[in-house]
């Protein structure tokens, strides 16, 4: 690019330049270990996020506990010390920006990819940032490390688009004394029911569902069901809403159509991987699952020089695929690149060495 973003994440060892071995589209925890892996085996990597590092960590909900131990989050081989047996959202947010400031590594945030040209050897990677500038990065290869979470899945009703329609969960205080309805009967919607419930918010949980869904997470699943079943929560079980307006919103039940008051929606109904990206890139997909067609040993696409990394691997499937399996994408991409690429830095080498002895 013409001039350094001012967004960046640009440690004292970044470098300014604009091409580079491989380019990490995405920068969450398997997109930084992607970098990082290519880092460690001599290859120059850049990353570049639409949002902030981590951006999906941050969207969680701010008091969010993962279901799984600190160890099984580590990337780059640097330890994810916590006082807790399971971490907490903002302890995870400190270890990955601290791991990011280890590595040194050259985080391009708030800068979205617009389009891809080129081909292996020499993409050409078309960048604006929030500011609507546009840039320009140039790789020899791609990672494709987006992750799932910034599309949700719409229900496709009306009042959908209405302001106090919400399909990200964060913090409960600005919901107090307010009537809000929950969408949705897996772990985000059940976490938010809870957090809205204790913190004061009247909840009014609708899921499509017969229950509680059955993968919810072992503490939280007892608890939702039992405020459930004390009416502290009220919850329409195999119902659907169907229209919000601004003070109601209408709900299909077994026992007919209701319409209930209603401040606030929070639908969190799932989300799903950018296909339409993805595709742009060439990369074709395979079943009902729309698994991106790729190398399991490499996670080379079927274009070459496009690697893919993370929970995309797996398309429609994203509870397949984790930070705790998607962390070691970045050494079978790097180990890839070995084998089949000499870094920038390797090649200048050689040819400098080639003119003198000429």
């Amino acid at each position: 690019m013409s001039e350094p973003p001012t967004d960046g994440m640009k440690a004292s060892g970044a470098t300014t330049e604009s091409a580079f071995d491989l380019l990490v589209v995405g920068a969450g925890p398997t997109g930084l270990a992607t970098a990082i892996e290519a880092q460690k085996v001599g290859f120059r990597a850049v990353l570049v996020d639409k949002g902030c590092v981590c951006n999906s960590l941050f969207h969680y909900p701010a008091h969010m506990t993962f279901f799984t131990t600190s160890e099984l989050l580590e990337i780059g081989g640097i330890p994810f010390p916590s006082p807790n047996a399971k971490p907490t959202r903002n302890e995870a947010l400190e270890y990955y920006r601290q791991v990011a400031a280890y590595y040194q590594l050259d985080v391009r945030q708030y800068h979205r990819v617009e389009s891809v040209t080129g081909s292996d050897g020499g993409f050409a990677v078309h960048t604006t940032d929030r500011f609507g500038r546009a840039g320009e990065l140039r790789a020899r290869k791609l990672a494709i490390a987006i992750g799932y979470y910034d599309l949700p899945n719409w229900m496709d009703i009306p009042g959908e688009g209405l302001s106090k329609v919400h399909h990200y969960y964060h913090d409960p205080h600005p919901y107090y004394a307010t009537d809000v309805a929950v969408i949705g009967g897996k772990n985000s919607a059940a976490i938010a029911a809870l957090e809205l419930w204790r913190h004061g918010a009247r909840v009014t949980l609708i899921h499509r569902g017969s229950g509680i869904h059955a993968h919810v997470k072992y503490w939280i699943k007892p608890d939702i069901e039992n405020r459930i079943r004390n009416g502290e929560i009220n919850a329409l079980f195999s119902s659907a809403v169907t229209r919000i307006a601004p003070d109601t919103i209408e709900v299909e039940t077994p026992a007919g159509a209701r319409t209930l008051r209603n401040d606030f929606v929070f639908a969190l109904t799932g989300y799903h991987p950018d296909f339409l990206f993805l595709e742009r890139l060439g990369v074709r997909f395979e079943g009902q699952d729309r698994r991106p067609k790729c190398d399991p040993q490499t996670l080379e696409s079927n274009v070459p020089g496009i690697y893919l990394a993370g929970v995309i691997v797996a398309g429609s499937r994203t509870n397949e695929i984790f930070i705790e399996n998607g962390r070691f994408h970045g050494k079978q991409i790097a180990m890839s690149l070995v084998s089949g690429t000499r870094p920038f830095e390797a090649a200048r080498d050689a040819v400098s060495a080639s003119s003198s002895i000429d």
